[in-house]
């Protein structure tokens, strides 16, 4: 079936895979995003990594990123450099024997998960089909549909799904929504009231996160808490909105942003400002690195990522009660493994 938000369409998705190997080991990492990323990975990257240390992933990081200066670092070059940066980190927790959360530091034992989807394009039934398979059957007490259809030219049937959203969960279950940029500042605040209505606490990039300024304006004026930060591709991002107060929690995809290594400095940046940080989308590659900073919300439990990554790769974390729980069961580093079979059948090129 083919998916939408406020402001896209889609009816396919691309994983690019890295490996990384040393020692007798192999690290896995990977992101979503265009083909043309693996090109980065070749052309790039992967003579910048080649013949370092496996224990420097920073220094490798940050090689990698003055690698593509004139490549243009934000966009396809840092979803390369953030699938090889999890790689790397795979590799290093690997040698060592240890889950990588426990490379990193663990700072809790559960990781708080949102189950995410409710596409513009859903029906009444599909929608309710998923949110009750997150709530009544997976015990997740936290979800999240999207609005802002056609670029927010069709606000009444926002609202008219938010409201079928909440008498699906009931009133025991955390509503969230997201606009992915669809509306104008004060469409936003508008529609708000609505969403006040309905309980409605995270309300997603109301506007374009390219507007700082604009989430400022609606945050200052709605009750549900303001987020946005899925399209951060460098450090300097980050401090834009939190410099701005466009935010109420700050969002990050590792998959994007640089890797675990820019993703934990994301972190740390959220916390000076008194802010959380929650993962954005790859909640298997999120979950180490989510159960290693103090200040996190949740990660998002995203429908399409969920289904891709139990069919292409093993070792899943298991959501029941709201909850995922990395590195409980012992396996070095993040672990996943990549079933070469299928990844097989679903190549490109």
């Amino acid at each position: 079936m083919p998916e939408a938000d406020g402001t896209l369409a889609w009816d396919a998705t691309t994983v690019v895979v890295a490996h990384v190997r040393a020692g007798g080991a192999q690290g896995l990492g990977w992101t979503y995003g265009s083909p043309a990323a693996a090109g980065v990975i070749r052309d790039h990257l992967a003579g910048v990594v080649t013949g370092r240390s496996a224990w420097d992933v920073p220094a490798a990081n940050e090689a990698m990123s003055r690698a593509v200066r004139n490549a243009a670092r934000p966009g396809i070059a840092a979803h390369a450099i953030s699938a090889v940066d999890i790689a790397l980190w795979d590799l290093k927790a690997r040698l060592l024997g240890l889950p990588l959360v426990h490379l990193l530091g663990t700072a809790r034992s559960e990781v708080p998960v949102y189950g995410s989807g409710g596409f513009t394009t859903y029906g009444d039934r599909d929608q309710e089909r998923q949110l009750r398979d997150w709530t009544a059957g997976s015990g997740i007490p936290r979800v999240k549909i999207k609005i802002g259809e056609s670029w927010g030219s069709e606000p009444a049937r926002d609202l008219e799904r938010v409201s079928r959203a909440r008498r699906t969960i009931g009133e025991g279950a955390e509503l969230y929504v997201d606009a992915n940029g669809a509306y104008t500042a004060k469409q936003a605040v508008r529609l708000a009231r609505h969403l006040d209505a309905e309980g409605v606490t995270w309300f997603e990039e109301p506007v374009s996160s390219d507007h700082p300024a604009g989430l400022a304006q609606v945050r200052a004026a709605v009750l549900p808490d303001v987020t946005a930060g899925e399209y951060g591709y460098t450090l300097p991002y980050f401090r834009h909105l939190l410099a701005a107060g466009a935010v109420d929690c700050l969002q990050a995809d590792v998959t994007r942003c640089g890797g675990i290594t820019v993703w934990l400095r994301v972190a740390a940046l959220a916390e000076a400002h008194g802010t959380q940080v929650s993962g954005h989308c790859a909640p298997h590659l999120h979950a180490h690195a989510a159960a290693a900073v103090p200040n996190l919300r949740h990660l998002e439990w995203f429908h399409d990522h969920v289904r891709i990554e139990n069919l292409l790769f093993s070792g899943g974390l298991d959501p029941s009660g709201g909850a995922v729980r990395p590195g409980a069961g012992g396996e070095p580093g993040h672990g996943m493994a990549l079933r070469a079979d299928r990844a097989e059948r679903y190549r490109s090129g």
